[in-house]
């Protein structure tokens, strides 16, 4: 069975770590993948504008990152929510002031299924 992965990028060694450029077929791809249709010019000019993002990024190459843990986030995040804790709720008589039909202290609804 044929896969429908591609590779997006053409990696090339330099140094000690490896970079990827973009051709104008991987534009093509993701183009028809967003069923987008794209001029010869656009083609060109999006692979040139997207190698020139990828170059950039190959910046973080140059730092000296030994000492720098991995993380998942550069800030440290907490879970802000409150704790969860009974509350009284709204007495059932104003709840079923609101329903458009009850029926044994439960609001009625019409029904979804055949």
């Amino acid at each position: 069975m044929k896969n429908n992965y591609a590779i997006l990028y053409k990696l090339e060694p330099k140094g000690d770590y490896v970079t990827m450029s973009i051709t104008v077929k991987d534009v093509e791809h993701v183009a028809k993948l967003a069923r987008l249709a794209l001029s010869d010019a656009e083609k060109e000019q999006f692979t040139g504008q997207l190698n020139a993002i990828l170059k950039y990024a190959e910046k973080l190459n140059e730092l000296n990152t030994d000492e720098v843990e991995p993380t998942t986030h550069v800030l440290q995040i907490r879970n802000v929510m409150r704790e969860d804790e009974t509350r009284p709720s709204l007495p059932i008589e104003k709840v079923l002031r609101n329903a458009p039909d009850e029926e044994d202290d439960q609001i009625r609804v019409p029904a979804v299924l055949e």
